[in-house]
């Protein structure tokens, strides 16, 4: 499901809202969850999932190319952990 398709279902399910007003929900949510998850922080969505950052250390790396040796700097990955709920309906 992409983002405008999120906003259509949320805007079929609501008519009384605004499409409008549905696509600045949703951008304020995706907006919120990114500037926070980009501060270091974790969002937890009860049900749904924890959004976090690992932090991946330097270390020694191989191109597998040409075989040499290569020096991979630290950096930040973002994460998704499912939460429990969403789990159980996925293997239901």
């Amino acid at each position: 499901m992409t983002k405008s398709e999120l906003i259509a279902k949320i805007a079929d399910k609501y008519p009384t809202l605004y499409l409008s007003d549905v696509e600045k929900i949703v951008h304020t949510i995706i907006k919120t969850v990114s500037e926070s998850i980009t501060s270091g922080n974790r969002v937890e969505l009860r049900g749904f999932g924890t959004f976090g950052l690992k932090i991946m250390k330097a270390r020694k790396s191989r191109n597998p190319r040409t075989g040499k040796t290569v020096f991979v700097e630290s950096k930040s990955v973002p994460y998704f952990r499912m939460g429990k709920k969403l789990k159980e309906r996925i293997n239901n």
